[in-house]
């Protein structure tokens, strides 16, 4: 007998429909599964007799041929466990199939029987609803993510006794219940515990209002690793729609727990592979930058980083999502993030600092440099040197700003930010394309006019380059709450990229500027 159910599996962060075709026939005892599955669900046979024996069900001494629809598509996983379990136990006409019609089944089993944690349950949840079907049957362990989705029944199950009694009709299935939101263990860290470095902190609020990346350039030990640690305590709270994005990727890697609320952070070490850092794999996967969506990613010591992953960044950087190509077709993963990046000016760490002499050669300073390459540079909306702060401020029992008061500002020049852009569906100022540029950023002639000296006096810098000074122009005065954009927020903007690639003769200049880079531009 044929028995038919509807599974999923996997593909990226997103859940595909998946026909579980279950045939039960006199014959050779045999079990086949077809359909390009993988290892993980060929081992299947063995856990599904386990789990049935467990729960006083036998495999049918029968030829069982399992069929995974489409049959050109790789089926990674074990969730097909569930679903191919009841379909032997329909095709051997144990029970009525008519509980589940309609019903998305997963889940992997356990050989007593359990029902394991699956990966992507949030995912598979959309696509139920979106095709039109009227619940769900997943594991408890995996009911938080997929409840979180209106106009769909939850059915969580621990063991397969449940989904049995419910079968023989000696009870219901269980209804999933809706978790509360997962929240980010609070480790005491705020703004106000960085003294001094006005200049670093405006201009780390700058980048979280407009969504601007950000590269902070000092000595060692100076406290740009503290700033950047502190920048998800001046982050606005995400929206419902942005939470659901970043649960559904935490949830394709297993790791999420109901639905998320606080803003990702992810600071990946510098020896991170650029798989690793972008997705990839020979069954493509979530990279650091799909888990930094709609938050942060920070790069310490950011020159150490691969050259190759470095520069991989530069599409997603512009584009706000990461392509992977593979032979059965190419995945789009999200990758909309604020990128931190941190670094010393040279190999010792001391170039241009009054503290300590910097006893690099020229040449090694330079090798350095290069490990950013000028395009990677052209993205970093703020490039900001930051100086040793005097033992005085250091010492002060005075707080800095605490972060309620920063991220108040932020929330304040965000939703002026929403406002404006709501007709191009945009949220941020680093968000706009050329038309919402030239649409909302309109310049008056003293700020045309500086922004064409700046031009002039930095030669090398690029459209590109021009381009986010406007944008970061807009942020300031969203945080001045200004609806026009002065010459003094150009002028602001312009000397947040301080760091501007330049031929050097003495490298050890680069944190030695002692004119503002927009002299002689007024």
């Amino acid at each position: 007998m044929l028995a038919r159910l509807t599974s999923a599996t996997l593909r990226g962060i997103d859940s595909i429909p998946i026909d579980v075709e279950v045939d039960v026939v006199a014959g050779l005892p045999t079990y086949h599964v077809v359909g390009m599955p993988a290892p993980s669900v060929r081992e299947g046979s063995v856990r599904i007799r386990a789990a049935l024996e467990a729960v006083g069900q036998t495999l049918p001494n029968k030829k069982i041929t399992v069929n995974l629809a489409p049959a050109d598509l790789p089926k990674p996983g074990a969730g097909f466990d569930l679903p191919i379990a009841l379909g032997i136990l329909f095709g051997e006409g144990v029970f009525p199939p008519d509980l589940l019609e309609r019903v998305l089944v997963v889940g992997e089993l356990g050989l007593d029987g359990t029902i394991r944690k699956i990966r992507g349950a949030l995912a598979a949840a959309m696509m139920a609803r979106a095709l039109g079907m009227r619940g769900i049957l997943l594991p408890r362990a995996s009911a938080a993510e997929a409840a979180v989705v209106e106009g769909l029944e939850v059915h969580a199950v621990e063991h397969l006794t449940e989904v049995i009694a419910a079968l023989a009709g000696t009870a219901a299935l269980p209804r999933g219940v809706v978790g509360p939101r997962a929240r980010s263990a609070d480790l005491g860290l705020d703004l106000a515990d960085v003294r001094g470095q006005a200049n670093a902190r405006k201009a780390v609020e700058i980048a979280v209002a407009g969504g601007h990346n950000v590269l902070l350039v000092g000595p060692p030990g100076i406290g740009k690793s503290m700033l950047a640690r502190r920048i998800p305590t001046i982050l606005p709270a995400m929206r419902h729609d942005e939470a659901l994005e970043v649960t559904k990727v935490y949830s394709a890697l297993g790791l999420a727990d109901g639905l998320l609320s606080h803003r990702p952070f992810r600071a990946p070490h510098h020896t991170v592979s650029t798989a690793a850092l972008l997705g990839g794999g020979s069954v493509p996967r979530p990279g650091e930058i799909s888990l930094a969506h709609h938050g942060v990613l920070f790069l310490d010591e950011v020159p150490e980083f691969q050259r190759a992953a470095l520069e991989a960044l530069r599409q997603p950087l512009e584009d706000r999502h990461v392509t992977i190509g593979r032979a059965h077709g190419t995945l789009r993963l999200p990758a909309s993030f604020l990128l931190v990046a941190a670094a010393n000016p040279c190999p010792c760490g001391w170039a241009g600092s009054s503290v300590r002499e910097c006893v690099c050669a020229g040449s090694a300073v330079e090798r350095y440099r290069s490990r950013l390459s000028g395009p990677l540079l052209d993205r970093m909306d703020l490039q900001v040197p930051i100086v040793p702060v005097a033992i005085g401020d250091l010492r002060s029992h005075q707080p800095g700003e605490a972060s309620a008061r920063v991220r108040a500002r932020v929330e304040e020049a965000r939703a002026r930010q929403a406002h404006r852009l709501a007709r191009f569906d945009l949220h941020t100022n680093a968000e706009m394309t050329p038309a919402a540029t030239r649409a909302t950023c309109a310049l008056d002639a003293a700020s045309e006019a500086f922004l064409a000296k700046l031009a002039a006096a930095r030669q090398s810098m690029s459209a590109r380059a021009v381009d986010r000074i406007i944008k970061v122009a807009r942020t300031i005065a969203d945080l001045d709450g200004h609806d026009t954009i002065t010459r003094d927020h150009v002028a602001e903007a312009a000397n947040n990229r301080a760091l501007e690639r330049e031929p050097a003769n003495d490298p050890r200049k680069f944190m030695a500027r002692t004119t503002p880079p927009t002299a002689g531009c007024n």
